[in-house]
């Protein structure tokens, strides 16, 4: 018998990858979604925080683009394995956009125009872990990625960053997103491989 066991290539180096466990790097972004993309005029366009006692704020696209943005470079990876790594993003850190709101939430239900959702805790959309990102690679966000804007949480899975995103709706208790009662994690660690329930 060998001293070392089929498979085992010895420890990871620092610094040697950021690919989570089962996962393959791409240079390609590919596109992926649950129904056809919706097209969404910018004066259309808004986003609305609604709390848990249904209180509402607002932005329309120009008070949007009005706020103090950031450009976070970011890692992605994909519950279909596919991973995206350096990524460059512009959008407002969604510590900005809840600063002012009033809440004893500890969860979130992310809606887009098209109708989907899925669902976070409170804490992961916080302390410069999310934007509402607007634009991609220097360019503004298109259509097929979720454009005009889509919400950007890069630890997570990437079905958690919703596209074409409209609201947030905040929650005392959880509640799923599409994918999630159709079987897909409630959280999506990729570090942890949570893909789907009981992972």
């Amino acid at each position: 018998m060998g001293i070392v066991s089929p498979g085992f290539f010895g420890r990871r180096r620092a610094g040697e990858t950021k690919l989570p466990p089962g996962q393959y790097l791409t240079e390609d972004f590919p596109v992926l979604s649950a129904g056809p993309t919706p097209r969404i005029e910018l004066d259309r366009w808004e986003f609305v925080i609604t709390t848990e006692t249904g209180q509402e704020h607002r932005w329309s696209w120009p008070e949007l683009q009005a706020l103090p943005s950031e450009t976070p470079t970011v890692d992605l990876h994909c519950v279909t394995k596919w991973s995206k790594l350096g990524t460059t993003w512009q959008g407002v850190p969604l510590d900005t956009l809840l600063a002012d709101v009033d809440t004893a939430a500890d969860f979130a239900l992310v809606h887009s125009y098209g109708g989907y959702t899925t669902n976070l805790p409170l804490e992961d959309l916080l302390d410069g872990q999310a934007w509402i990102a607007y634009r991609y690679d220097g360019a503004d966000l298109t259509p097929e990625h979720g454009g005009p804007a889509r919400l950007l949480v890069p630890h997570l899975y990437l079905w958690k960053s919703a596209k074409w995103v409209r609201g947030i709706q905040l929650l005392l208790q959880d509640e799923p997103g599409f994918w999630e009662t159709l079987g897909y994690h409630d959280y999506g660690d990729p570090w942890r491989e949570q893909r789907y329930q009981g992972d």
